[in-house]
């Protein structure tokens, strides 16, 4: 009797956890709070497609993996974490499914975010989809391992890609955590509302129609951490990362050439810089001319030249009377000026924006010029600028930002 009181108790226990998944994940984060309050080492891999992994979108150094570093370290001042990126351009759930022992467990982390969508509304069904979230947590947890899903960003609403049919993905992601009480950070759903209440600053978080850029991607550490630590944090204002002539300065070390494709008047005036390091180091610099075009103009020749050419220093100086129609046409040229002028994957040269300010002490600032400075942010780049009241000449201020940058 006692035993069929047992087993009927623990059968009511189970369906009760099934109708309340909630309380699973409350047991399982305070251990994990409690770990990382600790100080204990944690590995966090995320798990994802192109959005998770390290491309030209953010600048090629970092992403919202990196950002949700610094975010649970900024939640949690002694939390001692280690994170790994494994998101891989154009991967469906089932591709990750395929990696996720090589590229995943055999990392041992003691929890994995995993966020896949954005593929598979254009190649997969939804309960295939289903099915392999369903495997990728089954497995996680098989080893041990914990996991949130994340549902994916929104999107610009296009025919590949309408925002009615990922909803239906984004909705299946929040049935699969429910089921298998696993947490969920519903990412979608925080850019959604953001779309809704605030537009031109959830337009100034995308690459492009798919991508978010080094802004949405702090944005998603934001979320990520929000739901690890239950405590809100801000990652505006991040600065990019420091060295931003990192593969310039090893030329000079190793007396290398360094090819320089810079829009002018910078292209000589950079040079003339580097060739005055001191060093053996031989310089050539391409000039990017830049008289009478458009922005269209400039993001055309963008795409056509730069990853061909593979420079080692790419400056972008747009002048600030280049023609556009609109303010959403100069937001895209802008970014997509700054996207080309970069590898694809991982920062392969150095790429650096010269304000238009520098150029012109006396014109007064316009609204595009502190567009232009919130679009270089977004995308985790450095930018040489004239502050206000700076009386310095073109050349002082740019001879100045590179001797100083050169010197660290």
């Amino acid at each position: 009797m006692i035993n069929r009181m047992r087993v009927h108790s623990a059968l009511i226990a189970a369906f009760l956890a099934i109708l309340n998944p909630v309380s699973t994940w409350a047991d399982e984060s305070k251990q994990f709070r409690k770990r990382l309050s600790s100080g204990d080492p944690v590995r966090i891999v995320c798990f994802g497609d192109s959005v998770t992994g390290l491309y030209y979108h953010t600048g090629g150094r970092r992403t919202y993996t990196d950002m949700l570093g610094i975010a649970l370290r900024k939640a949690v001042p002694n939390a001692k974490v280690s994170m790994i990126n494994a998101g891989v351009s154009g991967n469906t759930a089932v591709a990750g499914l395929k990696r996720l022992e090589r590229d995943v467990l055999s990392k041992k982390p003691d929890l994995v975010t995993v966020m896949f969508g954005l593929n598979d509304m254009v190649r997969r069904s939804l309960d295939q989809y289903r099915k392999n979230l369903e495997e990728i947590v089954t497995r996680c947890r098989a080893a041990n391992v914990q996991v949130i899903l994340c549902t994916p960003n929104a999107v610009t609403d296009t025919s590949s890609r309408p925002t009615s049919k990922l909803i239906q993905f984004c909705r299946v992601m929040r049935e699969v955590a429910k089921q298998h009480r696993v947490p969920l950070c519903d990412t979608y759903a925080a850019f959604d509302r953001l779309r809704t209440t605030d537009r031109p600053r959830w337009r100034l978080t995308m690459s492009d129609a798919i991508h978010p850029n080094m802004g949405g991607h702090q944005f998603i550490a934001e979320q990520i951490a929000k739901t690890m630590t239950g405590q809100a944090v801000s990652m505006e204002g991040t600065p990019p990362p420091s060295d931003p002539l990192r593969h310039t300065k090893k030329l000079i070390a190793a007396t290398k050439p360094i090819h320089v494709f810079a829009m002018s008047p910078a292209d000589e005036l950079i040079a003339s810089i580097l060739q005055q390091t001191g060093t053996s180091t031989t310089v050539k610099a391409t000039p990017w001319v830049t008289a009478n075009k458009s922005l269209a103009q400039f993001e055309s020749q963008a795409r056509a030249t730069v990853r061909k050419m593979k420079p080692d220093l790419v400056i972008v100086a747009v002048p600030g009377d280049a023609a556009c129609k609109s303010e959403e046409e100069f937001i895209k040229a802008q970014t997509w000026i700054h996207n080309w002028s970069q590898s694809f994957g991982r920062q392969e040269w150095d790429c650096v924006v010269i304000h238009p300010a520098v150029f012109r002490p006396v014109v007064p600032a316009t609204k595009r010029d502190e567009l232009l400075r919130r679009l270089v942010r977004a995308q985790d780049l450095h930018l040489i600028d004239r502050t206000q009241g700076d009386e310095r000449s073109a050349k002082e201020i740019v001879r100045a930002w590179f001797q100083r940058e050169l010197k660290d």
